[in-house]
């Protein structure tokens, strides 16, 4: 069992001592006997414990009564993609680091900590005022979808973009650096996620999610949950079961083919409008759209060399450095030498283009 486990048989006597994983039966001999269930509550606790959770606490989360077997494992993928941007924003900050100590340029402490410190991970949330913005024609859709809606519940709000300003809107962020950039006078903001929200059934006239569905690890019970605290649903997100707009859209196509690979477990269409019982409506994006979400540059594609713009969409540094690089030099070369405007020229003539995107309504 220890070898299988990759733990000492230390390891495993002492789980036992403090109750953290015990047997369920023991031979004659006194060896221990592991069942089916003791591998899998063993699983979770090596899994936790190498994501750096302590034994108390990790104790806490596999003896939750209200989290089962799938549930542990949607929280484990949370946390594992959630490490995996940590260390590809790390390997960025390093390689930016190297290359400034090359061209003899020496960053002062202040950048350091800045770069290597706590304030790493959450370099996407500190860019979005400078970028996210909200979009008046995406708001419109939002606010007619709203309907006569006076209570409005905001899950994922982020820094408040798309909030009605004539509902009473309490705001869901787990994020306390996007929290913290929430303006003056804003709605409150109360920190949960969107699986569990604190909240009793039926507590709002409506629910709204923007631009968020796609950072949750279970999507659909975030949905779900939507659905019962609130009589209305409205969700701006995309739909990754239709691959034909990510070949319409040439950033994915030319540049970046590793997009694909983000959306291998992301739900279809049909399960997230399932989830809150509801429709999807296509929203296109204008030219000029204001909010700098992934795919809001199409006919601006001189906006993807800048580093603010991209450090504001998690989607670059989902991809990791060196895909991010090798998109961005081959898109400036594209750009130089008029091959973009070459593969391109049909975007031109348009004032707004169909990328997947799309309104769930219940």
């Amino acid at each position: 069992m220890a070898e299988l486990a990759g733990v000492s048989v230390r390891t495993l006597h002492h789980y036992d001592g403090i109750g953290l994983v015990q047997p369920s039966a023991r031979t004659a001999a006194g060896y221990r006997v592991y069942l089916a269930g003791d591998l899998e509550r063993l699983r979770e606790v090596l899994a936790y414990r190498r994501l750096g959770f302590g034994l108390r606490a990790i104790a806490d989360l596999v003896d939750d009564p209200a989290t089962d077997a799938v549930a542990h494992l949607h929280r484990l993928r949370g946390l594992l993609l959630e490490q995996r941007d940590r260390t590809a924003a790390m390997v960025m900050a390093i390689d930016r680091e190297l290359e400034a100590r090359a061209m003899g340029i020496r960053t002062t402490p202040e950048e350091q900590l800045k770069l290597f410190g706590a304030q790493l991970y959450e370099t996407i949330g500190s860019a979005y005022p400078a970028t996210r913005r909200t979009e008046p024609r995406i708001a419109a859709r939002i606010r007619d979808a709203l309907g006569d809606a006076r209570t409005v519940l905001n899950v994922g709000a982020g820094t408040g973009s798309y909030e009605p300003s004539d509902c009473e809107v309490t705001a869901v962020e787990p994020s306390a650096v996007m929290r913290a950039q929430r303006p003056a006078g804003a709605a409150p903001c109360v920190a949960a996620s969107a699986e569990s929200l604190p909240f009793a059934d039926q507590s709002f006239d409506a629910a709204m999610a923007v631009s968020t569905v796609h950072h949750w690890p279970d999507p659909v019970a975030g949905l779900r949950e939507m659905r019962r605290v609130a009589r209305r649903v409205v969700v701006f997100t995309y739909d990754a079961s239709e691959t034909g707009w990510r070949d319409r859209f040439w950033l994915t196509r030319d540049y970046l083919p590793e997009f694909a690979e983000l959306l291998v477990d992301w739900p279809s269409l049909a399960d997230l409008t399932h989830a809150i019982g509801g429709r999807a409506e296509p929203v296109l994006i204008p030219w000029d759209c204001a909010d700098g979400f992934f795919e809001a540059h199409w006919r601006r594609p001189e906006a993807y060399l800048d580093e603010h713009v991209r450090r504001a969409v998690s989607v670059w540094t989902r991809v990791g450095p060196e895909a991010e690089e090798r998109a961005v030099e081959r898109l400036r070369d594209d750009l130089s030498s008029g091959r973009w405007a070459e593969r391109n020229r049909d975007l031109v003539a348009l004032d707004a283009a169909e990328l997947g995107l799309r309104l769930l309504v219940a």
